[in-house]
């Protein structure tokens, strides 16, 4: 639970950084997807606000790894996250080292809601039951939540 309740908080304040970037700046890349493309060139500066999405999405999932090596409960899909926390690292730095950052954020706006709605499903499951007490409210939460990520996934 307090594993969900760290990445519900972390995804939650990346995505509204994200919101921020795309629809309270000059940055018109969700109304208009295409421009992520216009005027790029191999070398071109990344703006201060966009580098610092990034320095806090790759720090994030940085500490993921060493997080599900060494501080979390071994699970069965462990390694499968570890696999999908040095891919998305990846993809991470080689997009903004190859200056694809504008997309980069487009992307990591539209990955981090479905995020959100993950571990708000996932805390809800965690509880439905409390003190050998089932909760109502709890169990529509997550069916909500399951539903909502199923479609905006």
């Amino acid at each position: 639970m307090p594993e969900s309740a760290w990445k519900l908080v972390f995804y939650t304040m990346s995505w509204s950084y994200s919101t921020y970037l795309l629809f309270f700046t000059s940055y018109s890349f969700f109304q208009n997807p295409p421009s992520v493309f216009y005027d790029w060139k191999s070398g071109m500066s990344v703006p201060i606000d966009i580098t610092i999405a990034y320095l806090i999405q790759g720090s994030f999932y940085g500490h993921s790894i060493y997080a599900t090596i060494y501080m979390d409960a071994w699970r069965k899909d462990s390694l499968v996250m570890v696999v999908h926390h040095f891919i998305t690292l990846a993809l991470i730095t080689f997009s903004y080292a190859f200056r694809y950052h504008n997309i980069g954020i487009l992307v990591l706006f539209l990955h981090d809601i479905n995020d959100i709605q993950l571990e708000f499903t996932k805390l809800n499951v965690y509880f439905k039951t409390r003190g050998g007490k089932e909760y109502l409210i709890n169990d529509v939460l997550s069916n909500m939540g399951a539903i909502s990520f199923s479609i905006t996934w």
